[in-house]
Parts: structure tokens; sequence; C-alpha cells
């Protein structure tokens, strides 16, 4: 289960990738949470991170497995003033990290511009290594994986380190005992043997499953194809047109939007390393 922040393209990814549903959304932006209910209608939105917590999440129902998302990088780009993680906006990345402490999750996702390399990457892995996380990154291209633009984007994928371990199996353990119950019921209702899309078999994930440095290189391979899109998923929009409805409201939604392939691409990278893979 994934709980995505500001972009309906991570979710689009992780879930073609096989083995993820979207239980929650994180938006601000009124369009985008318009964009976000058409075509999520029943996954719950909330509207400010600085106000959500894991106790928000669990009095509503919500359990998380994953965390994806980016975090405003108007203050590390190299067009802004460049206050780094200290500026109002880029400085929501501290309530991503607190929601990361608080949740606790299996897997981390986090986008941003290529610049946070010089500017607040040693700040995001420090705040990752002090709540119990390690962590892998790479800036990848959307030109990489099959788009006809550019588009370099960090990636850093993190993870309970050695430490916290333990506690993430046992975590483990117990949701697959709870998903034994749910997939005998639903063996019941498909009497054919045909599994539903994404289902986990029962015992699927290893104890000693490993880390995903494979995604590394994965990422930077020929592009996968990418079920449900004709293409490399490159946004069209008649920019240079008049009378095009809340205009400006799609571009901004489009500069924040990421190519589906490199979430996809680790998604089924967190599989394989989970050893969910068919």
């Amino acid at each position: 289960m994934i709980f995505s922040r500001a972009s309906e393209d991570f979710s689009l990814g992780l879930e073609r990738s096989g083995g993820f549903e979207t239980v929650a959304f994180c938006e601000i932006e009124p369009y985008c949470r318009a964009v976000l209910k058409k075509h999520w209608p029943n996954v719950p939105c909330y509207d400010d991170v600085r106000t959500l917590t894991a106790d928000t999440l669990a009095s509503d129902g919500i359990a998380v497995d994953v965390i994806c998302g980016g975090f405003p990088c108007q203050d590390i780009s190299e067009a802004g003033l460049r206050t780094g993680l200290q500026g109002t906006r880029s400085g929501l990345w501290r309530e991503y990290s607190r929601l990361i402490s608080e949740l606790r999750p299996s897997f981390v996702i986090v986008e941003n511009v290529s610049a946070l390399l010089g500017n607040g990457m040693g700040e995001v892995l420090g705040d990752l290594a002090q709540i119990g996380y390690d962590a892998e990154w790479h800036s990848i291209p959307a030109i990489a994986v099959g788009a006809d633009h550019i588009r370099e984007r960090i990636w850093i994928v993190a993870y309970p380190d050695s430490a916290r371990l333990e506690v993430s199996k046992q975590r483990r353990r117990k949701q697959r005992q709870a998903q034994v119950g749910k997939d005998a019921a639903e063996d019941h209702a498909h009497a054919n043997g045909v599994r539903p899309p994404g289902r986990v078999p029962p015992g699927a994930i290893r104890e000693d499953a490993p880390a995903i440095s494979p995604w590394l290189g994965l990422a930077l391979s020929v592009a996968p194809p990418f079920p449900g899109l004709d293409g490399a998923g490159s946004p069209v929009l008649g920019r240079g047109e008049n009378g095009v409805s809340n205009r400006l409201d799609r571009v901004h939604a489009i500069g924040n939007a990421v190519v589906p392939q490199i979430p996809f691409i680790i998604g089924q990278a967190i599989m394989q390393a989970e050893g969910m893979t068919q």
C-alpha cells in the first residue's frame, strides 16, 4: 500500500508495476486535488502535510507500507534563491521526514531536482539516517526511460537500516498473516483459480530479502514496456494557444510531474527485492 504526495504519476507508475495500491494522497493545490479526485475517486486526499500525522491516518483506517513523493524544489533549484532546506518551501522536507519517522514505512521514495545533490542532499540523507533509514539514490533523466525531454531528477529510495530491520520484519509477518486470511476469502470467491491483478501469493516475501540496489542499474537500462500508455507519457498541452481551460494550473501541475516509467521501474525493483515477483 502506498501513500503518495503531490503527483499522480507516482501512483500511476507504482500501481502499474503490479504490486501496489494507493491508499491516500496529500496535496495542497486545489487543481491537483481535483485531478487526483477524478482518477482516484475513492482514495482520501489530505490537504496539508504540515498537519497530517500518523495518528490521523491510523484513525482513518489507513495502513502504509510505502511513502512516495517529492517536496518543493524552489529553494533548491538553480533558478531560485538557493536557500536550500532552510527555505520555507523546500523546508517542507522536514514535514516529510517527520511523517517517515511517525509511520515507519518499509520503503520511502523521494524525488526532487538534481540540484539537490549540491544543495541539501547531505541534510536529507542525514535526516533519514537520524530516524533509522538507509538510502540509495541516483540522478535519472526522463530521456533515460524513453521520454523526449531531459527532466533530470534525483531519486532516493530509503528503507529501515539494519538496527531497525527486525522491527520491519515483524511488521511484515503480521501483514502477511492478515493477507493470508484475505487471500483465502478471495480464493473462495474466485473458484476458477484466476488470481486478481497485483495480489502477492502468501509467503512470497522472503525474510532475508536484500536491499534494492539492483534498481540503480534497471533505471538506466532500456525503458521497459509501460502498460496502458502510448509512448513515453510526455505531457500534451497547447502551450501556445489561448483559451485553454485552467492553463496556468495545468502548466504548474506538469512542471511538478514525473514520468511514471521511473516509479514503475522502482516499484518492480522493490517487488524483486522483497521476493514479490512472479
